[in-house]
């Protein structure tokens, strides 16, 4: 992104319209891939969560954040999701979601 917007500004003194039109796909390029690296991260917390439960049916939302290297909140999403696509039920429902626990649907 820091080259491309280099790229920009250069392109830009010399007036060389092929090479900034260039350097701004260059911009447009780096925050596209950043903005997929974001959706993947969460793709691959999905995941490593999915997992876990797998492997530890009726695990607590807090062991889960615990094991998987994340916040109770970011886990108690990917746990939301999970569970509205159907891929997982909630075996107990504590009063905090912290709490919960969780296991694989049949």
């Amino acid at each position: 992104m820091a080259l491309g917007a280099l790229n920009v500004w250069t392109a830009h003194q010399r007036e060389d319209y092929g090479a900034l039109s260039t350097a701004l796909c260059l911009c447009v390029c780096a925050v596209g891939l950043f903005g997929e690296d974001l959706v993947q991260r969460g793709y691959r917390r999905d995941r490593a969560v999915l997992a876990h439960i797998a492997v530890h049916p009726g695990a607590a939302t807090r062991h889960v954040a615990r094991a998987v290297g994340a916040s109770e909140r970011v886990v108690a999403r990917n746990l939301d999701r999970l569970t509205n696509d159907g891929l997982l039920v909630v075996v107990s429902d504590g009063a905090t979601s912290a709490l919960r626990s969780y296991r694989l649907a049949s």
